[in-house]
């Protein structure tokens, strides 16, 4: 794992310390930079791979130059299958050489998580590229024929200064997170999973080409039997599991919690390495997975460890925890993460997560329904009908029970607009408020997505997990757990979001992931090779935030000294009488959605402070002179 920086056309003096700092933690072992032509490239390096100086960055061969962040986890295989040569173990160096083969074709070849800028000094063409899911980040920023990009947004904030883009903010405040390309900043995008980005830096001219499409894999449909499924499924996580670990200098770990996710993985893992080190998180007044994750510990004799999540400095970690995100956070979970990583980061550098496999196999309970009802054509009578329960139901106040599931399905089952069906059915934030907007919503990303996927001949189902893999997936999960790993510079890694799983998944009948009420129903059946029987059909927990309290005790205080504030950003965007009446518990809402509304305009304005901290790059008083003249 690494951190990458860079600009083109871009004449401005920078502070180049300034630059390594804020990449620091993506990448503490070394750092360097390469200027050429009107490009500079900027590198800061974890090393997990090629420990060696071989593997150091910015990386040159035969005219091309590259700054990498991430892992090829098939490089060496890839080296073996077209013959090249094998004189340093650097997964860089591979991508230099296939560049060097086939071009970005090469793409398609690579199993693993990646954002690199490569530069053609020949044809004076950069590439700025990134994996089929989006683990790693990229921003690019885009104005009068200069470009900066970056992977952090803090870092790119620090010398662009880009203006704040206020719809997008209104968007994000709706949704819970930055839809996909979209960023708090105009001029500023990110940099789309299986897209990459051709930039002639003599003409400052670009292409935007989509060399992976997620969609594809959901025209085709498996034409295995349940059994043959199953054991194509072992394989292919063997595969994953094999090469996240074998592509590594350094030992790598598992997170071990209760569930068949990280349970597959670790057992897999304990067989492919010795003496596996597993880790199991628990804390106070949260759900205790410790005690069935140890039996899968102790069954593959892997070296376990229980690390105790303390959140007593919560108030006072809160703003660094948000403010890491470099953009308005709505995800709660990320406070847990980012005491996880802290932890992990003690006992290992590299550790396997189970990310990617609940939005690919159907994990989540709020899945069952589009298994069984089209919710995206639902008819008159079941509109009104549920409009109607919903109306006279009293709201739903616990925050996991069979009564809250069935008030959040009768609400989005009175929707007619696609948009309000997804975003209740999965953020569930602002639907049926949106008369407290001062600068509506627009939404015009997520809509016109959803309208294309409701017009694909895909089941109910396969839509929403579209969906959730475009949206929920690239734009919330992976970017939560990226900064809390990389803020402590550990390397997280995800087999199920492999190359071959990607490929496999959508393609399975819909009973093989939901079958009847059973979610994720094939890791199920496989997990039975794996995992005692009482671990597999438990309910789905996770890591319980209890943010609702937390709203009321521990972050009250400080959320209400955010949005109390008269220099508060959200009342140019909704009305402030309606987030008073929040606090003051004036509005008929459940205790949960309220407290989440609170956190997300508070995440909004915490990354709004953070703002007034980031040094811009200083510029000598001569130029700075003459710029103003």
């Amino acid at each position: 794992m690494c951190g990458i920086f860079g600009t083109i056309n871009y004449y401005l003096p920078l502070d180049q310390q300034q630059i390594f700092k804020g990449l620091q933690h993506r990448g503490p072992d070394d750092q360097d930079v390469e200027i050429i032509d009107n490009l500079a490239l900027y590198h800061t390096r974890l090393s997990i791979q090629d420990l060696t100086a071989l593997g150091k960055q910015p990386m040159e061969y035969n005219g091309l130059i590259i700054v990498f962040n991430g892992e090829i986890y098939n490089h060496m295989e890839l080296r073996e299958k077209y013959g090249l040569e094998a004189s340093s173990t650097s997964d860089t160096k591979t991508i230099l050489m296939m560049f060097e083969l086939m071009g970005m074709k090469m793409l398609e070849e690579f199993d693993g998580m990646f954002a690199f800028a490569l530069y053609d000094l020949r044809n004076r063409l950069l590439y700025l590229a990134r994996d089929r899911s989006g683990k790693k980040p990229l921003f690019v920023y885009r104005k009068e024929g200069t470009y900066i990009f970056s992977s952090e947004l803090n870092t790119l904030y620090q010398v662009a200064k880009p203006e704040i883009d206020y719809s997008a903010l209104s968007d994000y405040l709706y949704l819970g997170y930055h839809y996909r390309k979209s960023t708090p900043y105009l001029s500023v995008s990110e940099l789309e999973n299986g897209h990459y980005l051709k930039i002639d830096t003599q003409n400052l001219t670009e292409e935007n080409i989509t060399w992976f499409e997620m969609a594809d894999n959901y025209k085709t449909t498996s034409k295995l039997t349940h059994q043959e499924s199953v054991d194509q499924l072992d394989t292919l996580l063997q595969l994953a599991v094999n090469r996240r670990i074998d592509s590594s200098a350094l030992d790598v770990s598992s997170f071990l919690s209760s569930g068949i996710n990280s349970g597959l993985i670790t057992a897999i893992a304990a067989r492919h390495s010795a003496k596996l080190k597993t880790f199991t998180f628990r804390a106070r007044g949260s759900y205790d997975e410790s005690v069935q994750a140890e039996k899968v510990a102790k069954r593959y004799n892997t070296n376990h460890t229980l690390l105790e999540i303390d959140f007593s400095n919560l108030q006072n970690d809160i703003e660094k925890i948000i403010g890491n995100q470099g953009e308005p956070n709505c995800d709660s979970s990320a406070i847990p993460s980012y005491y996880v990583a802290k932890e992990t980061k003690k006992h290992t550098a590299v550790v396997l997560n189970g990310d990617g496999a609940d939005e690919l196999f159907g994990g989540y309970r709020r899945y069952v329904p589009f298994k069984h009802v089209d919710f995206f054509h639902p008819n008159n009578l079941t509109k009104v009908s549920a409009k109607i329960l919903a109306d006279i139901l009293p709201i739903a106040n616990e925050k996991q029970s069979y009564y809250t599931y069935l008030y959040r399905l009768l609400k989005f089952s009175s929707y007619t607009d696609v948009l309000k069906i997804y975003c209740s059915a999965s953020s569930d934030l602002f639907v049926g408020f949106e008369d407290q907007f001062l600068k509506r919503p627009l939404m015009r990303e997520i809509s016109t997505d959803l309208i294309s996927v409701n017009k694909l001949p895909l089941s109910s189902l396969n839509k929403i997990l579209l969906m959730d893999f475009q949206s929920m997936l690239f734009s919330r999960l992976l970017p939560k757990t990226d900064m809390a790993a990389m803020t402590h510079s550990l390397e997280g890694r995800s087999p199920f979001l492999s190359k071959e799983l990607l490929a496999f998944a959508p393609a399975l009948p819909d009973n093989y992931k939901i079958n009847n009420v059973t979610t994720k129903s094939i890791l199920r059946d496989l997990a039975m090779k794996y995992l005692p029987e009482d671990l597999i059909y438990q309910p789905k927990r996770g890591f319980e935030v209890p943010l609702s309290k937390w709203v009321d005790t521990d972050l009250k205080e400080v959320i209400e000294d955010y949005l109390l504030s008269p220099n508060a950003l959200y009342p140019g965007i909704i009305k402030r009488s309606f987030i008073e009446d929040l606090i003051a518990k004036k509005v008929k809402v459940a205790d949960e959605r309220r407290a989440k509304i609170l956190y997300c305009v508070f995440g909004m304005e915490v990354w709004y402070k953070n703002l007034s901290k980031i040094k811009a790059p200083e510029i000598p008083y001569s130029l700075e002179n003459s710029l103003n003249n």
